[in-house]
């Protein structure tokens, strides 16, 4: 059946009563960003009050594809069991030109991974999910039908306007996070604009309700026989729904598309006659970020960041990893044990990601719609190339998934150790016994001592692993010992095959200061 958003009852905010102490945090948007920076600062010891216009969760899937990475993220907030209950693991992608199967990829799940590689679910579910947690949290104060109307930003913080069905009030706070989306109130309200690229094309997506047998992969079609000289895309999402992306043609009228009596005859040449469509929308390619995410006391994420085409589940794993990369500065900034000039950092390395997305999306996008003439040309001429030869498969762009970051990093590097554990890469998970390495991480920085003994003198906590075959593949390579510092977001800092309490104390320095 067609999807009924939830909703959640609005509750009399405390400001319309009497003005309402200053609060160290407030996050603007309750969508899958906001709420997961909640929790994370709540996880933190971090109370933060969190304003939502709606009252309900949006409708339609919208994001769908979580990220093994995004998933890890979800486990530290408390709602990891529930999405892969619900969800659809995957791992298998196929790729085809015309009625050709050009190649299949197989992304693979390590025994040694918690994860599974990519899961879908439908946004909506996360966002219950996030938003059932919320509620249950003590330091979440989740606002509902709470418009930000007007925003002053100041030197030492900001205070915000929020009308609701009451009437106005005001807030102040120390921080402001703009997890509004792309079409974020509070970047308007200061002025700020989007750089980067909009298309002329669009696809059309579906949530169509059925029956059926096909297996949990991804599929893409260039030029399918069902959908002649465009594009499409398949998934497999929770329960029976699955989710259809059709390319429309340039100059198609997003309403007149989106009318069942053309959206219907456009699937059942895909599915046949047996579904039922639960939802349907029209999206546009775009490309596009802020200069800077930081501005002043109010730091954007997510859609209200960057924007990036759809394809390579690049959007709301990019905003969960804004997330990720945020939370533990703040905190530290907000109890004193680090300089606001950390938050730079944020800045610094999420500008690196979102310009690594945009350059991958901008690819797929000119893959998947070429101009007509010579770029049409040369693509068509790549897919039937790869249907005969292997070589050219690695040419055919339906959208490059996405994988976390690495960041440009300083930090103290010995070259014999693995290139996939080199400073700014996320650490790996390994089985430990009965568990796992990235949830026995935690929240703080730690020092990860394989086949050796920590430096004395120093007040970090360390975990000296089991040496088993993942963590030695994963971390050690040929080498029979490792250092690693490893920073609250599982990010590694430095890492060394022998190091003393100098040269621990140097990085950590360096990564409280924004520098490592």
């Amino acid at each position: 059946m067609p999807q009924t958003p939830k909703t959640y009852p609005y509750s009399r905010p405390a400001g319309l009563d009497a003005p309402e102490p200053r609060h160290g945090v407030v996050i603007v948007g309750a969508g899958p960003v906001g709420l997961t920076m909640a929790l994370d600062l709540a996880g933190r010891g971090v109370p933060t009050v969190l304003l939502e216009e709606n009252d309900r969760v949006g409708a339609g899937s919208r994001a769908i594809c979580w990220t093994r990475h995004s998933l890890e993220i979800f486990d530290r907030v408390g709602i990891a069991d529930k999405v892969l209950a619900a969800g659809t693991p995957w791992q298998i992608g196929r790729t085809s030109f015309g009625d050709d199967e050009v190649f299949i990829e197989d992304f693979g799940r390590d025994p040694g991974d918690r994860m599974p590689p990519y899961l879908n679910l439908q946004q909506y579910h996360v966002e219950e999910f996030l938003i059932e947690a919320a509620l249950e949290n003590p330091l979440v104060d989740l606002r509902l039908r709470n418009k930000v109307i007007g925003a002053d930003p100041a030197p030492d913080g900001v205070e915000l306007t929020v009308k609701t069905p009451d009437g106005l009030y005001t807030l102040s706070a120390d921080y402001v996070l703009a997890c509004d989306g792309f079409r974020s109130a509070l970047r308007t309200m200061l002025d700020l604009e989007f750089d980067g690229e909009m298309f002329e094309e669009r696809f059309l997506v579906a949530d169509i309700e059925m029956e059926a047998d096909f297996p949990p992969e991804r599929w893409f079609w260039f030029n399918p026989s069902f959908h002649d000289g465009q594009s499409a895309m398949l998934h497999r999402q929770g329960g029976n729904v699955y989710r259809l992306d059709l390319q429309l043609a340039r100059g198609a009228s997003a309403r007149e598309e989106v009318k069942p009596e053309r959206v219907i005859p456009r699937i059942e040449q895909v599915v046949g006659p047996d579904f039922e469509l639960d939802w349907v929308s029209v999206y546009t390619f775009q490309c596009r970020r802020l200069g800077d995410f930081v501005h002043g006391r109010v730091i954007f994420l997510g859609d209200a960041a960057h924007v990036v085409a759809p394809f390579g589940a690049r959007a709301g794993n990019g905003g969960l990893r804004d997330v990720d990369n945020l939370g533990w500065k703040l905190a530290a900034v907000l109890d004193g044990r680090a300089p606001a000039g950390l938050l730079d950092s944020y800045n610094r390395e999420r500008v690196q990601a979102a310009d690594e997305n945009l350059k991958q999306a901008l690819r797929a996008t000119r893959f998947m719609s070429p101009r007509p003439g010579i770029e049409t040309l040369f693509r068509d001429q790549v897919l039937a190339l790869a249907v005969k030869a292997e070589f050219a498969q690695g040419w055919v762009n339906p959208g490059r998934l996405a994988v976390p970051c690495v960041y440009d990093s300083h930090g103290a590097d010995d070259p014999a150790l693995p290139q996939a554990t080199r400073p700014g890469a996320v650490a790996p998970d390994a089985p430990q016994g009965a568990g796992w390495l990235v949830p026995a991480l935690g929240r703080e920085v730690t020092l990860l001592a394989i086949n050796c003994a920590p430096p004395a003198g120093l007040q970090v906590p360390v975990i000296r692993p089991e040496v088993n075959e993942t963590l030695r593949r994963r971390y050690l390579g040929d080498a029979d010992r490792a250092l690693y510092l490893i920073r609250p977001d599982q990010v590694i800092a430095a890492r060394w095959l022998d190091a003393d309490a100098r040269d621990v104390s140097a990085a950590l320095r360096a990564l409280w200061e924004g520098r490592g």
